[in-house]
């Protein structure tokens, strides 16, 4: 927090989902995107320098983001009057500034604090946003509330607990966590004590654990991702199939579909700014508080239960040294799921923004070399549950109650910031 500025509060064209799908995005397709949304931008600008250049992960890119957009955020407000509550920038009357500057300005900012290796790169995309604004007091001004905005963001977040040297439990006995083939590495245990962005306490929105070793429920979940979950299975369907790499992409869709929304929603840069901020500010505490979650519970993945589940002392349950899941098991504890935390927020960031649950979108994935269709929120959010189960990473009640932390997340920020100023 800064000490005084902290404030409170379908199918789109293929022209658009071509510009948005790239791994690797060109200066090209970057400066066809400022054509229309200069947020857009740089919100491309910020997967190339996260994920296509520093190949951040998703549960570290998420912090990332959530710097980027709150910072841009706070600066399309300040030169649109401050229309709505400020994150950390202290409303004052700055309309008639370029916004393009001030936009540009705050993630061009961000985005060197974190990733300096990448100054000439971001500097040459930088310098393409500001050459067609005319020289004069609105493009000063711009920059200088952008620079503002960037600059609240980069101390707010100064010693936040990101990229520390903390490591997960190892367990042997049953229902403990320990490393996964086929990489047996541990990763990203450090999330859990990031300063959350919002939300005071990260365990308040804790659930009552994985169900007992030797409960039905627990058999259930365990033979249902065996089942359904194996790189062999017998079970799952082609789409079942599809679906769960399509969900697995580590470029991750929700990129692409929130710039698709903004693009057929026909959103202004203010409300794309504040579309973006309300999913990924809100998106990082909810990591946080999703990886609390599996610090505390340290629960053991699906491929180590099913391999050791002649040892878990539930008779309703089978051992099979040889089973693996049909995708690559994440570097740490199963219990709750990351992605259904994500997604759970993100949906119901999208469904609070615009005020309705079905407004549909699709995206495409590199990965499956498919694109689905969702006819609103609430249904992709339903399809990810499954999508986990299918892939064989989480057991169903780590996507459920994952869910709820999403969503007690969300609600709780989206109540607090991105309001309307009254």
């Amino acid at each position: 927090m800064v000490a005084g500025i902290r404030g409170r509060r379908g199918t789109a064209l293929l022209a658009a989902l071509t510009l948005v799908l790239s791994a690797l995005i060109t200066p090209t397709a970057a400066r066809a995107a400022q054509d229309t949304n200069i947020v857009l931008t740089w919100n491309v600008h910020t997967q190339t320098a996260a994920y296509d250049v520093a190949r951040q992960a998703p549960y570290v890119n998420g912090r990332t983001f959530a710097m980027v957009q709150g910072a841009v955020y706070d600066a399309a407000n300040a030169v649109a009057g401050s229309p709505y509550q400020p994150y950390l920038l202290e409303p004052r009357d700055r309309r008639g500034y370029s916004l393009d500057a001030a936009v540009a300005t705050a993630a061009y900012r961000v985005l060197l604090s974190l990733f300096p290796g990448q100054a000439a790169t971001l500097g040459a995309r930088y310098d393409e946003s500001l050459a067609p604004i005319r020289d004069g007091l609105a493009k000063r001004g711009g920059i200088a509330v952008g620079a503002e905005a960037a600059a609240a963001m980069i101390a707010a977040r100064r010693d936040d607990g990101a990229f520390g040297d903390a490591t997960w439990t190892v367990g042997t006995a049953p229902g403990q966590w320990r490393p996964t083939p086929p990489g047996f590495a541990q990763d990203g245990a450090w999330v859990a004590d990031v300063r959350p962005f919002v939300i005071p306490n990260p365990a308040a929105f804790g659930t009552a654990g994985p169900p007992a070793l030797d409960s039905a429920a627990y058999a259930r979940d365990l033979n249902e991702v065996k089942a359904l979950g194996s790189a062999t299975s017998t079970v799952r369907t082609q789409d079942q199939t599809e679906a769960a790499l399509w969900w697995h992409d580590r470029r991750q869709i929700e990129w692409e579909i929130k710039r698709q929304l903004a693009t057929t929603q026909r959103l202004t840069p203010l409300q794309t700014a504040r579309m973006l901020a309300m999913t990924d500010v809100t998106r990082a505490d909810t990591t946080i508080a999703c990886f609390t979650e599996k610090r505390r519970w340290s629960f053991w993945r699906p491929v180590t239960a099913v391999q050791n589940a002649d040892t878990d002392g539930n008779p309703a349950t089978a051992g099979d040294p040889s089973w693996m899941p049909l995708l690559i098991t994440p570097p740490f504890p199963d219990y709750t799921s990351g992605h259904a935390c994500s997604t759970a927020t993100i949906m119901t960031a999208l469904r609070e923004f615009f005020g309705r649950d079905d407004v549909a979108f699709s995206a495409s994935s590199a990965d499956s070399g498919t694109t689905r269709h969702f006819a609103g929120f609430s249904q992709a959010l339903a399809e990810v549950v499954e999508a986990r189960i299918w892939g064989g990473v989480h057991y169903r009640s780590a996507d459920v109650q994952g869910v709820q932390v999403g969503k007690g997340v969300a609600r709780y920020v989206l109540a607090r910031e991105f309001r309307p100023r009254r």
